[in-house]
């Protein structure tokens, strides 16, 4: 298989780190398919494409809504008419709220289960509707984008920290299930900049959050979006002995846990 025939889908591709891995892994000459979830971030992912083009990469754009069966299946099978083939999968669409965790009745069971059905149970209708595919093509690769939250329980809320968790198990299970065929593994940042807090909080609030981040971490730092698409690319191309693996890549955070 030469790199012009490599097919990787992307969930969240139109932001963050769904964005920086579409551009990643089309200047490694991967042909992609690009998902967006309403008008809002279409008009973004348009202009990732552009940048995707740059590179010779003429990506399929797909509406997707990951709580919905049959948009999962229909984002697949569209990869499939166009490339017939899929090769990789990088989940990384994702909701979030930010809640204290000390405020238990902000917390209730419907935002629990919206955070779930998105974050844990999406990417799992995601995985189900590519892995036909993926076992076919002999040397398939999932990379789940999960969270630092998922291992230390801290984060956004409770509900996106418990839901990260369970994305780091269903790593691991999906990936005793779909081997040998299919690798799975899991990428766990920390706070990100330019991520999925910068949708979901004003710009003073994210100022300081990114501040407290920054000061909390040993090194001093947050991450780019543009780091961990390098990992994730990294882990598909070029570690075939990798699988049901959670990769830390929190500038340090879990070290505070103790």
């Amino acid at each position: 298989m030469t790199a012009a025939q490599r097919v990787c889908l992307i969930t969240g591709a139109a932001t963050g780190i769904g964005a920086a891995c579409a551009r990643e892994f089309a200047a490694h000459g991967w042909q992609l398919a690009l998902s967006w979830l309403d008008e809002s971030n279409h008009v973004a992912l348009l202009d990732v494409a552009t940048e995707c083009e740059a590179h010779g990469i003429s990506p399929l754009l797909q509406q997707l809504d990951v709580s919905s069966d049959e948009s999962c299946t229909a984002f697949a099978t569209a990869a499939l008419k166009r490339f017939g083939r899929i090769d990789a999968l990088i989940n990384c669409a994702g909701t979030t709220r930010f809640i204290p965790h000390t405020d238990l009745d902000a917390l209730d069971p419907a935002e629990f289960h919206r955070t779930f059905d998105v974050n844990t149970v999406g990417l799992y209708r995601m995985t189900r509707a590519c892995a036909p595919a993926l076992q076919a093509s002999g040397q398939g690769s999932v990379v789940n984008i999960s969270s630092i939250g998922g291992v230390i329980g801290r984060g956004s809320s409770m509900a996106y920290a418990a839901s990260k968790g369970a994305v780091n198990t269903l790593t691991l299970s999906l990936a005793r299930a779909l081997s040998p065929q299919v690798r799975v593994n899991a990428i766990a940042p920390g706070f990100v900049e330019g991520g999925l807090p910068s949708r979901v909080l004003d710009a003073v609030r994210h100022a300081e959050v990114l501040q407290v981040q920054t000061e909390s971490s040993p090194l001093k730092r947050v991450s780019q979006p543009e780091e961990v698409a390098a990992l994730a690319c990294f882990i598909t191309e070029r570690a075939p002995g990798m699988t049901g693996t959670v990769i830390p890549m929190d500038n340090g955070l879990h070290l505070n846990a103790g």
